[in-house]
This record gives C-alpha cells, sequence and structure tokens, in this order.
C-alpha cells in the first residue's frame, strides 16, 4: 500500500487524464473524454490550488492517484467548492404524502419528486475514477477519503455540507429508464443525446424545461420506478466508500438519470470524526501501529498516502510522503474503532 500517493493533477498528467477519461466516459460526466476540456480541468485546478488569493466558490481540485511501484496513474477524483456556483444545483427530493378520505376510510403514501435546488452551494465530490484492477483494494479509500481531509484542512473555501452524484441505471444500449419517463418529456431527446449536450455544464438546462409540480413515482412505468434511486455497477466502488463514511443517500436522486446523491454534514463523517493532526519526529515508530489515511494538508503541496503507523508519526513511516521533521500532518484511521 506504500506505492501509491494522492496529489494534485499536473499539466503534464494530460495523456493518463484522456486514458482515464476514454476508460471512464460512460459512467461520470464530469471527467469529459475531450481534450479541450480536460486541458481546461486541469488548468482549473492548477489555478484553484496555486491561488493566493481568497477562494471565490467557483473552484475546482482534480487529484491524480499515482502507483509509484507501476510508474503510473490509475485513478483520479475531484471537488467542486460549491455546487451550483453559475447556476443552481437541481436534484429531485424524495418526500413522502399522505392522502386520506374519512368518508372512503381509505389513507394512502404517495411517493412523489419535488424538483429542487436544496443542494446548491453545497461543496460537490466529482470526477472519480479508479482502474478495475484496484477497485477492490484499499485504493478506493485512498482516492475518496483523502479529498474530505483536503476540505478539513481547508475550510475557509468549501461549504460545511457535502454531496456527491453517483450515476443511475442504464441499459446495454446507454438508455436510462427514468430519463425516458420523465425528462425525454419535456427535453425532447433520448439519454445519450441529451448527456452529450448537456456535458459537464449545469443541469439547470434541463431543469428549466422540468415542470414544477411534484410528481407520482406510481405514474411513472414500472421500468422507471425500478431504476428510481438505483445505482448503475460502475459507481458501486465509490458510492460504497460514501456509504461507510456516513452519507444519506436516501433524500435526494439525480434530474437526469434517477441515480442516487448523497450528502452529509462534514463534521459527521467518519474520516473527520476520527482525525487528528500529527507532527513528525525522528526514526521509527515504537509499539502498536495501525493502517492510516496520512496527508500533508498544505493546499500546493497536497499529498496522501496510506501509512502504518501508531500514535506518533515518524519519519522512516512515511517514505512517500518524505516529511520534515516538525512537520504537521493530518491522519485518519483507515479503518476505525467506533465509539
Amino acid at each position: 500500500m506504500n506505492g501509491w500517493v494522492l496529489r494534485p493533477v499536473a499539466a503534464s498528467d494530460l495523456p493518463d487524464m484522456q486514458r482515464m477519461a476514454a476508460a471512464s466516459a460512460d459512467g461520470i460526466s464530469s471527467l469529459p473524454n475531450d481534450e479541450g476540456k480536460l486541458r481546461a480541468r486541469i488548468e482549473a485546478s492548477l489555478q484553484a490550488f496555486g491561488s493566493p488569493d481568497d477562494a471565490s466558490g467557483e473552484e475546482t481540485y482534480l487529484f491524480v492517484l499515482e502507483d509509484r511501484t507501476a510508474g503510473r496513474l490509475v485513478g483520479c477524483a475531484g471537488i467542486a467548492a460549491s455546487a451550483g456556483f453559475f447556476d443552481r444545483f437541481y436534484s429531485y427530493r424524495n418526500e413522502f404524502v399522505v392522502h386520506a378520505s374519512a368518508t372512503l376510510g381509505i389513507s394512502q403514501r404517495l411517493h412523489t419528486l419535488h424538483l429542487c435546488h436544496d443542494l446548491t452551494g453545497a461543496t460537490l465530490l466529482t470526477s472519480f475514477y479508479l482502474e478495475p484492477s484496484h477497485e477492490h483494494t484499499p485504493a478506493a479509500q485512498l482516492l475518496s477519503r483523502a479529498r474530505l481531509l483536503f476540505i478539513q484542512a481547508h475550510a475557509e473555501r468549501f461549504s460545511d455540507r457535502i454531496a456527491a452524484e453517483n450515476p443511475g441505471l442504464t441499459d446495454p444500449q446507454g438508455q436510462s429508464p427514468f430519463w425516458d419517463a420523465v425528462g425525454r418529456q419535456f427535453f425532447g431527446m433520448d439519454y445519450p443525446q441529451a448527456e452529450a449536450v448537456i456535458g459537464g455544464r449545469s443541469k439547470a438546462l434541463i431543469a428549466d424545461l422540468m415542470p414544477p409540480s411534484p410528481i407520482p413515482v406510481v405514474l411513472l412505468p414500472a421500468a422507471a420506478q425500478l431504476a428510481l434511486g438505483q445505482l448503475h455497477p460502475v459507481g458501486e466502488v465509490p458510492f460504497s466508500v460514501l456509504m461507510d463514511e456516513g452519507f444519506d443517500a436516501d433524500t435526494y436522486v439525480d434530474i437526469f438519470d434517477g441515480g442516487p446523491t448523497v450528502e452529509a454534514a462534514l463534521a459527521s463523517l467518519r474520516s473527520i470524526r476520527h482525525h487528528r493532526a500529527l507532527t513528525v519526529q525522528p526514526g521509527a515508530s515504537a509499539g502498536p501501529r495501525r493502517w492510516h489515511l496520512v496527508v500533508r494538508p498544505a493546499r500546493a503541496a497536497f499529498a496522501a498516502v496510506l501509512a502504518e503507523i501508531g500514535e506518533t508519526a515518524h519519519v522512516e513511516d512515511l517514505p512517500a510522503l518524505t516529511p520534515r521533521i516538525g512537520e504537521t500532518l493530518l491522519c485518519t484511521p483507515l479503518w476505525p474503532e467506533e465509539t
């Protein structure tokens, strides 16, 4: 596990980013399979990490996971400081309304979808991709959870509410049952066309054409009802990490494909509740050691690794970070013991 290092994306990473975007194109719209758009994403990230100015909220940060043993990039993940910075960030909110008739003696609990922008301004976790060969290793934990410690370390740049969209179900032809039942009726395009038109742009373009009235789920076709809130297999790994962190997946769904949109207060998440600061000491640590996610929190020099450490941090325990004696790091247990 010592061969993985998460760091900010660099301009020289463009070829690897193109390779990963091509591999993840069917599941992650926020990682565009387009050289010009990727170059712009990288440039925006470099500016966000390097800017000495106060944050405005429009910043986007992109991290890459480097496998130094193999000498290549194997994953990436991003953060959008403020969802809906340029337009409101729309979702469908699940609500349940009770309809009753005393005369008929009937009471029904009706599931409805309410178009909302509750999550506008929340910090958004984006662009997760991990090579299939690494999906069932602790690399997924490092790639996803290190972002939370970065947010914690630079809290003035982010919201205290965190959200993440997750891909919904599509069929082998790329069609979305939920989009066919809802979005297509008002947007006039099938799912692949709409995805190509919208790309990484604001979904306010779609929301402007959607009906503002609540949608009774019972009126949707059976396929759309079954797909609502369900996860595409491509999203299972990052979704499972978010669920372990303590995100709520029951309240919101994506207006595009009906996939689950998760959200939580930053302070409630497992990595944040168990994190602590460490001052690097010389030599190697003694006594019981456990696996931790350890980060150098400095914005421009940010880096994160998995390391087996004790109660204190020592230089010899963190070779991939090459820390300085006296430097302050942040860490959180890889598998915390809940109390």
